[in-house]
């Protein structure tokens, strides 16, 4: 497993110009050490650099002020509507959850005061009929939408594209799956699938709906990058967060904390109006149903569990159990990974691959052990009288028959008690949390019911995570936090007699513990756990326990996301370069590979045979100057060579280029015609049917190109570290946080450069407006002496030496502004030596 790891970490940095894994019905071999999918999805990289090729450039040039006033105000009304739409969303969920689970336990308890047989076998039907609801919508119509759909996020965002997980009917799934999965009592939650679901309707937005269901609408087909569209996908994480908890900040700081890869200033604004929308729409929503419009929704669903009542003011001798607290959440958060680790992939290798009854067996095996553990074992504890009442703080014991709370009266004689036990089991897990987060309750449950639950959810925790159902992990790691936390309170209290203890607050930290133990998040935890429970004075206390536990957990694994990525083979590029890369140059991680490389003017067949042969993404196009030398003129994708076979319009019999006459280059196309649905497999050069004439054709490349690749010299190396006393690499990556942190797909590798024709500095790039608005002038400093050369006469002289047509000199005429922010350029080499 380690050497697994271990060079998992080395092949990372190969990524830059290799293909992903490309394998069917799970069968293949693995591609540059990426891990596969086990279930046959095509997992490839997304485009986000920008591809400024001629057409892009040309409609560049016609869009004016007003345009991009334009683009900036319809971002801004696609994050009010992700906002909308994933608080009305996240509002039908609980709605649905609440009132299932409302007429679940009304029904049990009802038939229960006649036959606790009958009321049983009623309980285990009605949670086994939701359960197979979820998994045979999720086994036959949206199967990307089982799990919580975070480690999918997070690798899209990443980079990394897998198919099906922001459709369409991913999102139905989702939607429903979660009510089923949830509403049966399974030991999950529903605040990652939120994530995911937000996700998908910002990706249907950006797209303008699903053409495949004809739900779309051509006026919101507005962006069409996957740019624009990794923006859209960021507001609608933070939006899934804040409609899971309520909590708006939380929302934002969990997208740039925890999913994101990728951040600026601009996107931050969007992100946190999002955020506020999700808020104001879910606190609309719930104000409405508390007239009684609801049903059993009530004041119930949506996680906020005010503790401001509870406990005032800490000691210093409390730090000691807190701490203790960070500690065990930490290794209970390290193993809850190890054991979903293994269980996962031994589910994903030999059990599902038998099929989908096999899961929705699974799954419906695993409700009705759920459904018998949590409905048996309060039949075995014996009822506790009910404290006496306090008027300070009332809370009714037991509760009356048919409702759920505190002090719950299952299977007792008398009717002043309650069961601990079912407290807590039989009970929908919101309320369950809020049971053992509830101040003025000391005593209220028994070390042994506590340990009991603690031992049976985990368990079932670990088993359920990774069936083919959304699942997500929040809730449950809360209550198994909650109840290890309330346990050490209750040995605080019994310790510190003389202290106002209260066990709640334990429950809280506990809480916090195990989410950061297990998914290794800091700060966004730490304010989503104070916006769920308003009590802003337990801050300090809750970054204690989360410091603590997510360096003890740091100790043994990765993240539980990072973890699951990691089986689902999503070839995540983690913040950090693995410390092996530290001695590696950029040439190492070619693995010096033959580059496969197109001239501007090719054959139709040359290209057909080349796509089949291999499945790069994309291709390094040369030209030949006037003196016979080979340059490297851009890049064209494999995507952009696809749509121009489909549409056979570029073709040409002449094998020279396209604008030999001195005319300007032809356009036929638009920039969305290369646009490829979100979350598709696109087209495939499979799927194009081309003649015996058609393959005897040409196609000039170069409009196409992207003139502008990335390009770095071969021996720049990955990672360049410095250490300090304690031998700790801090790394000041070069090649490694090029490529992640600018989103790149492709990186050239060349010999270094042998000349310089100039420097730009910091001041080069201020730009000074002058009297003309029309007229705009860059502030050079460094060399004024070349404002010629930079300028006026740098087409003439790039054309001179022949790095550039004619053609090409007077496209920079006409952009005068941008090209003069060209920083090197380099001699590159003959393309046999581009690595």
């Amino acid at each position: 497993m380690l050497s697994n790891q271990f060079q998992n970490g080395i092949e990372t940095a190969k990524l830059a110009w290799a293909p992903l894994p490309n394998t069917e019905d799970g069968e293949g071999d693995e591609v540059v050490g990426v891990s596969r999918k086990n279930d046959g999805d095509r997992v490839e990289s997304l485009d986000y650099e920008v591809v400024e090729n001629h057409a892009y450039r040309e409609e560049q040039a016609q869009r004016g002020k007003l345009y991009v006033g334009y683009y900036v105000g319809v971002k801004w009304l696609f994050a009010l509507l992700i906002g909308v739409g994933t608080g009305l969303a996240a509002v039908f969920i609980n709605i649905s959850v609440e009132n299932f689970a409302g007429w679940k336990f009304s029904l049990t308890f009802s038939v229960i005061q006649k036959s606790y047989v009958a009321g049983f076998l009623l309980y285990i039907l009605i949670n086994l009929v939701l359960v197979f609801s979820s998994a045979f919508i999720i086994t036959n119509f949206a199967p990307a939408a089982a799990g919580s759909g975070i480690p999918e996020i997070k690798g899209y965002l990443n980079g990394v594209d897998t198919h099906g997980i922001l459709l369409f009917r991913t999102l139905i799934g989702k939607i429903f799956g979660s009510i089923g999965s949830v509403g049966g009592g399974l030991a999950l939650g529903k605040e990652g699938p939120l994530v995911h679901t937000g996700a998908c309707i910002a990706s249907l937005l950006g797209q303008g709906g699903s053409t495949k269901y004809h739900l779309s609408s051509r006026w919101l087909q507005f962006f069409n990058s996957d740019r624009d569209r990794r923006d859209l996908v960021t507001c609608g994480c933070a939006a899934g967060v804040a409609a899971a908890f309520r909590a708006p900040v939380g929302g934002v700081l969990f997208a740039l904390e925890e999913v994101t890869s990728w951040w600026r200033s601009q996107l931050m604004w969007r992100v946190f109006f999002t955020s506020a929308i999700v808020a104001v729409v879910v606190r609309t929503a719930m104000g409405w149903c508390k007239s009684g419009k609801c049903g059993h929704f009530g004041s119930g669903g949506f996680i906020i569990w005010d503790i401001s009542g509870g406990q005032e003011d800490y000691s210093f001798e409390e730090l000691l159990p807190m701490a203790v607290i960070g500690v065990i959440g930490g290794l209970l958060g390290a193993l809850f990974n190890q054991l979903t680790r293994y269980i996962t992939y031994w589910r994903r290798n030999y059990l599902h691959k038998k099929g989908n009854r096999f899961k929705i067996i699974e799954v419906c095996l695993i409700s009705v052990i759920t459904s018998v553990i949590s409905f048996g074992l309060p039949l075995f504890r014996k009822c506790s009288p009910c404290p006496e009442a306090d008027p300070n703080f009332p809370i009714e014991c037991p509760r009356p028959p048919g409702m759920y709370g505190n002090y719950v009266n299952f299977f007792c004689g008398k009717d002043k008690e309650y069961n601990d036990l079912a407290t807590i089991f039989f009970n929908t897990q919101d309320d369950a949390i809020r049971n053992l987060f509830s101040a003025k309750t000391i005593h209220e449950y028994s070390a042994q019911s506590l340990l009991t639950f603690l031992v049976m959810f985990y368990t079932l925790a670990v088993v359920t995570f990774g069936t083919a159902v959304p699942a997500g992990q929040f809730v449950p790691g809360i209550m198994i936090g909650s109840t290890y936390g309330r346990l050490v309170g209750m040995f605080v209290v019994s310790f510190y007699k003389k202290l106002n203890i209260e066990e709640g607050t334990y429950a809280l930290l506990g809480a916090a513990s195990f989410l950061g133990g297990s998914m290794r998040m800091t700060v966004s935890l730490c304010v989503i756990m104070v916006e769920i429970t308003n009590n802003l004075k337990l801050l300090p206390l809750i970054m204690l326990v989360l410091l603590i536990s997510k360096a003890v957990g740091d100790a043994f694994n990765e993240g539980l996301y990072e973890e699951q990525a990691r089986l689902r083979g999503i070839p995540l590029l983690e913040s950090r370069p693995k410390y092996e890369m530290r001695k590696m140059q950029a040439k190492e991680a070619c693995r010096n590979q033959k580059v496969v490389y197109f001239p501007r003017v090719i054959k139709v067949a040359d290209v057909v045979s080349s796509l089949k042969s291999n499945n790069h993404n994309g291709f390094p196009v040369i030209d030949h100057t006037r003196s016979g030398e080979t340059l490297v003129i851009g890049l064209v994708l494999r995507s952009h060579l696809l749509v121009l076979l489909q549409s056979k319009v570029d073709f040409q019999h002449s094998p020279l280029p396209c604008d030999t006459g001195g005319g300007s280059l032809p356009i036929r196309h638009n920039l969305s015609e290369f646009v490829k649905p979100a979350s598709s497999k696109g087209i495939s050069i499979h799927d194009i049917h081309l003649g015996p004439d058609d393959l005897e054709m040409y196609i000039d490349l170069a409009p196409f190109v992207n003139r502008s690749p990335y390009i770095v010299p071969d021996d720049m190396s990955l990672t360049k570290g410095l250490y300090g006393p304690s031998e700790e690499m801090i790394p000041f990556a070069q090649v490694y946080n090029l490529f992640r942190q600018l989103g790149l797909r492709h990186i050239f590798v060349v010999p270094r450069a042998s000349r310089v024709i100039g420097m730009i500095t910091r001041k080069d790039l201020l730009i000074e407006e002058t009297d003309d608005p029309a007229t705009v002038e860059l502030q050079s400093t460094s060399v004024r002496s070349l404002s010629c050369l930079t300028h006026f006469c740098l087409p003439n002289f790039l054309t001179k030496i022949g790095y550039i047509t004619e053609d090409m000199a007077r496209g920079m005429e006409r952009q005068r502004p941008h090209y003069s922010m060209v920083f090197w350029l380099n001699n590159i080499p003959p393309v046999d030596d581009v690595v």
